[in-house]
């Protein structure tokens, strides 16, 4: 097993995380890299801000493109991963949308809203964490992280419905990796959000109003980014194994189950 070093309990570890050009996937890389990983900074189109974010690590890690809007996007990401790394010993399934679409819609917008989300939401996070799966497999193990919305537990509001599901999708997808391949040297855990400090929060609580979507949230503000990568760099720890099908809930007790 790889030496475990108090100081950097992620060294060696080459963690995959998508969607991490901004927001909370940004945090995540720079925790992993803190922490002593090597991070694989995936983006869709923002080449500039992935580029940046691999400067601030002192450029240990890699960038790559993908469009997991694409149904081959996701199989082509862990493909370039691989042939990069070698060994990838975590995924972190970060990218994510939120569209909003009206029962009013038509049924052609209404359909297209929903195949997106989900394409984009949980298809590429399944297809991805397929390939891990079969990877970790054969390679020793590996770890899951993927991040999901406090939506997917409580619901969504009235003009985001697919949003809701797709993550409560999300959740249900740890759940089966969990229990199906825990004994094979895999897990996962999956992370719940409320609001964060990023463009999608700020977009929400613009069209709420801001007071109103603070007043829900008992401690008074939303999360800010590096919290929720704190918690993604301490799952992805050694020695974490039996948290391995938790579904843990970042929320400032917006929602308790």
């Amino acid at each position: 097993m790889m030496e475990r070093h108090m100081d950097k309990p992620l060294l060696g570890q080459t963690i995959l995380v998508t969607g991490a050009s901004g927001g909370i996937g940004a945090a995540i890389v720079e925790r992993v890299a803190l922490e002593g990983g090597r991070p694989i900074i995936h983006y869709c189109q923002d080449e500039h801000a992935a580029e940046t974010l691999l400067d601030r690590i002192d450029g240990n890690g890699l960038v790559l493109q993908a469009d997991l809007s694409d149904v081959d996007g996701p199989f082509e990401l862990w493909r370039k991963a691989v042939d990069y790394a070698g060994r990838v010993h975590g995924l972190v399934n970060n990218a994510g949308i939120r569209t909003e679409i009206s029962i009013e819609s038509s049924p052609g917008e209404w359909r297209a809203a929903w195949q997106n989300e989900f394409q984009v939401n949980f298809f590429a996070a399944a297809d991805l964490c397929k390939e891990a799966l079969q990877h970790f497999r054969t390679e020793g193990g590996g770890r899951i992280v993927n991040i999901a919305s406090r939506a997917g537990q409580r619901g969504s509001a009235s003009d985001s419905i697919p949003y809701g599901a797709a993550n409560a999708a999300m959740i249900n997808l740890t759940k089966s990796i969990a229990r199906s391949f825990g004994r094979e040297g895999a897990s996962a855990v999956c992370i719940a959000p409320g609001l964060v400090r990023t463009g999608m929060a700020e977009h929400y609580i613009a069209a709420q109003g801001g007071e109103a979507a603070m007043d829900e949230i008992p401690v008074g503000d939303m999360a800010e980014p590096k919290e929720v990568a704190e918690l993604v760099a301490f799952v992805l720890r050694y020695g974490q194994d039996s948290l391995n099908g938790a579904t843990l809930d970042v929320n400032g007790g917006s929602h308790i189950r």
